[in-house]
């Protein structure tokens, strides 16, 4: 029995360990998964949670962990050293680690959760830039190409590529979201992108050349464009980016990719001078943080903008002007200037080190000044 400090706290963990229902992990992501299907999380997401259920009961099979409480901080963190995946990826796996656990210790299934003190691996921000507008034109000018390289379906899909393309630059939607577009969407030159939680819909306009590549472009059915609606959206996602990646090449632009077209869209419309608050709703994001965190590299354009724009209006502000002709006639009236040397004497030749005029009447002696008792403080 231990002593009577540890005793209690072992009384208290006991009791604990006591209340806690004996599931194991299977039941528990069982159940897991049927509560993120009740609260209609996207296709994308809950398969991420299933690679994760397959990757924990894995390791659970191998190492003999018949409960889920059998997983403390050292079997989670030796689950966590078994990942492949790069920092990002790790970092958003243990956030769905840990609302797993979140949930099991909600009904008593653990009785803490041991993926909170895992620490986050570290993460270097490598934010996309835009394409430019040469590369833009290279872009086009290699999707007419793209029907006569590629050979089977060659020229639907050169045709769709172009209008996909198009699409993706002046919606700045992501290439998901792109693959799925429907006729539904598009009122005019009014395109819906999404609802906002107040129920406002949030719509963006596109150009008429545009409207005119969409128009040209062949449906796959009646409603949609790119695909046909039916089986997983991620396969034909995965599909077109790999047609991408050929019309890239054909263009010759180097590290091409689809959300570089969504990089494209905003950072026009911040040197445009639109106000990021509003390009980050027209990109869905929750927070302007976020806007301003994957879009770090455009606060140099910006500012470049800034002062491109502020030394346009200097040269136009009639103070600045009437002061720069004054400075002009002040240095062509004044010759070169010549520097001399002082001729005040410095104490390394017997002159005086201190700053004041040398007038003998100011000077007081020991004998005229005033009197002060030492006791006293004036």
């Amino acid at each position: 029995m231990p002593p009577l400090p540890d005793r209690r706290e072992w009384e208290i963990e006991n009791r604990r360990t006591s209340q806690l229902t004996r599931k194991s992990t299977q039941e528990a992501w069982k159940e897991f998964l049927a509560d993120i299907e009740a609260r209609k999380l996207n296709d994308s997401t809950a398969r991420k949670y299933k690679l994760l259920n397959r990757q924990m009961e894995e390791f659970a099979q191998r190492r003999g962990l018949r409960v889920l409480a059998d997983f403390d901080l050292s079997k989670v963190s030796q689950f966590r050293s078994e990942w492949k995946d790069g920092p990002r990826s790790s970092a958003k796996k243990l956030e769905r680690l840990r609302a797993f656990f979140r949930f099991a210790q909600k009904r008593k299934w653990v009785t803490e959760n041991p993926a909170l003190d895992l620490k986050a691996p570290k993460i270097t921000l490598c934010p996309t830039l835009p394409f430019g507008r040469e590369e833009m034109v290279r872009i086009l000018a290699a999707a007419d190409r793209y029907k006569e390289e590629m050979p089977s379906h060659g020229i639907e899909n050169g045709r769709r590529i172009r209008g996909l393309v198009l699409l993706l630059r002046y919606s700045g939607m992501r290439i998901g979201d792109g693959v799925n577009f429907s006729t539904d969407r598009l009122e005019g030159n009014r395109l819906f992108l999404y609802t906002q939680k107040t129920g406002v819909p949030v719509n963006t306009i596109l150009p008429g050349f545009v409207l005119s590549a969409l128009e040209a472009t062949p449906k796959v059915t009646e409603k949609f464009f790119f695909w046909s609606g039916r089986g997983k959206l991620e396969s034909i996602v995965r599909s077109w980016q790999t047609r991408l990646r050929k019309l890239f090449k054909l263009a010759n632009v180097p590290n091409g990719h689809a959300h570089r077209f969504r990089d494209t869209f905003a950072v026009e419309l911040l040197l445009a001078g639109v106000p990021i608050e509003r390009v980050s709703i027209l990109l869905g994001h929750q927070s302007v943080r976020i806007t301003e965190k994957h879009y770090a590299p455009w606060v140099r354009s910006r500012q470049e903008q800034l002062e491109a724009d502020l030394a346009n209006a200097w040269s136009r502000d009639p103070l600045v002007l009437s002061q720069t002709g004054v400075h002009q006639r002040y240095t062509e009236k004044s010759g070169p200037t010549t520097h001399s040397a002082s001729i005040r004497k410095t104490g390394a030749r017997g002159g005086s080190r201190t700053h004041m005029r040398k007038n003998p009447r100011r000077i007081l002696s020991p004998q005229r000044l005033p009197f002060r008792h030492p006791g006293r403080q004036l």
